[in-house]
């Protein structure tokens, strides 16, 4: 049983993000896992985040700007597992700085420090062997999105899912929304009628209240911008994060 499989196994999880290189990453890691976190997203900084909203923009930003590399989050991640984090790590990136790593080296040195799966959202489902064929090599999941459009899309890359899927709760880019107002439980449903791989729902979930209601339709439960607006304006992560935990 994977890292992945062993954290839906028994519970809902809390799935939580942030921006690699934005403020010091490694604290808020230890920070956000002993305050409950179940699974963490490193996401890493790219100058054209296209699926983002203004906050994780800006964090990348930042990251940028204080020179952070694909290479210092791989010494990261080993240096977290070597500290003592055993829950999943994934990576949340763009297609462009993996493929200019080169596939195989990449995801080589996922394999080599810890990652236990990566998050692409520009990755068409088209063209998803490119990437996941390598990546299942070195044992990193591949996790797929699906967005609340077509349903007969959303069946097709269901049926070859791994890790767990990434369902967008709304249409549009990333960020905190004071109310969610797709139906989901129907998308689940039909994604449930094709596949067992756990359905964790993200994209403008940002309270604790917000991450109940979700939990009560899905199997786990994403937030990442009300975490980094945290990071960025320099407020408790920690209890945020402990909050959401309670609440599930």
């Amino acid at each position: 049983m994977t890292r992945i499989q062993k954290a839906f196994a028994d519970k809902k999880p809390f799935i939580a993000f942030l921006t690699g290189g934005d403020g010091d990453t490694k604290k808020y890691i230890h920070e956000m896992v002993e305050n409950g976190a179940d699974i963490i997203e490193i996401g890493i900084p790219f100058s054209d985040p296209v699926a983002e909203g203004p906050v994780i923009q800006e964090a990348s930003a930042r990251a940028l700007a204080v020179g952070t590399t694909v290479d210092d989050l791989f010494k990261l991640v080993a240096e977290v597992r070597a500290e003592g984090v055993e829950i999943p790590l994934l990576f949340m990136t763009y297609l462009n700085p993996v493929f200019h790593y080169g596939y195989d080296k990449f995801f080589e040195r996922c394999e080599e420090v810890g990652i236990d799966g990566i998050i692409i959202p520009d990755l068409p489902y088209e063209e998803q062997h490119e990437v996941k064929d390598v990546a299942s090599l070195y044992n990193v999941a591949t996790i797929s999105l699906i967005a609340p459009t077509s349903e007969k899309r959303a069946l097709m890359i269901a049926k070859e899912s791994e890790g767990f899927i990434y369902l967008v709760s709304s249409m549009g880019v990333t960020g905190e929304r004071s109310e969610i107002k797709t139906d989901i439980k129907p998308i689940v449903d039909s994604i449930k009628s094709v596949t067992d791989t756990p359905v964790a729902i993200g994209f403008g979930i940002s309270t604790p209240e917000q991450a109940a209601s979700m939990s009560q339709l899905a199997d786990g439960v994403i937030i990442g911008s009300a975490i980094v607006k945290r990071i960025g304006s320099g407020e408790d992560v920690g209890s945020f994060v402990r909050a959401v935990k309670e609440a599930l």
